[in-house]
């Protein structure tokens, strides 16, 4: 038992490591990363879904949340241009309490649902097929909680974002301000711009997970 828990711990910590460098090394990449946060990774939270299908659910949310915590530190030490730094700027707009909400929904919950990966470990026998949905569903989640978050405190900047961007002459931004205000506005405008990022993810992690299924050592551990 002693043995199965310390190759848990450290397949994990590879894992989460793994996960941590593509995401640091794609912030670094510009036409990767969104004007007001988000990036396109190379399949950086796969390495969590993993994680929670080789080891079941109770274990890839703890590594998850992990994970989260792992995401704001990074943040924070990138300074000022950082996303959870820039909350607490005097001209971020935010209030401390409002900052806190914000990283809780972005970070401690859109990350953690990653842990959702091994959902269908006992449900799908085929690796690929259970990585595939396991991918979907957390990553799903995970684009979730962004939406949520946009809505809510980045709903401001929706009419900005449909009249002054580049988007501003397609036919659909016209149809979109017609249609749509206040809540409704901002709820559209986040599911876009979140999407920018979490959609291609999405795409990408899906792809990069059924060539990850072919690795023999990628397997359900009882747990």
């Amino acid at each position: 038992m002693k043995r199965e828990s310390i190759s848990r711990l450290t397949t994990s910590a590879v894992l989460l490591a793994i996960s941590t460098v593509i995401a640091v090394v794609c912030e670094f990449i510009p036409f990767l990363n969104l004007p007001f946060g988000g990036t396109i990774t190379f399949a950086s939270m796969l390495p969590i879904v993993i994680i929670s299908y080789m080891y079941g659910l109770k274990w890839g949310l703890f590594s998850s949340f992990t994970y989260s915590v792992i995401q704001i530190i990074v943040s924070l030490i990138h300074g000022s241009s950082g996303t959870v730094a820039g909350l607490f700027l005097p001209d971020s707009g935010f209030t401390v309490f409002t900052g806190l909400i914000i990283i809780f929904i972005d970070y401690i919950l859109a990350y953690t649902s990653l842990g959702l990966g091994g959902i269908f470990r006992r449900v799908i026998k085929s690796k690929t097929g259970a990585l595939i949905a396991g991918s979907a569903v957390a990553l799903l989640v995970c684009y979730a909680f962004h939406v949520l978050s946009g809505a809510i405190f980045y709903g401001a900047w929706a009419e900005w974002f449909f009249t002054d961007t580049v988007i501003k002459d397609l036919a659909v931004s016209a149809w979109i301000m017609k249609t749509f205000s206040g809540a409704g506005l901002a709820i559209i405008y986040s599911i876009i711009y979140n999407g920018c990022y979490m959609i291609p993810e999405i795409i990408i992690t899906i792809a990069a997970s059924v060539a990850v299924a072919r690795i023999p050592y990628i397997r359900k551990v009882n747990a």
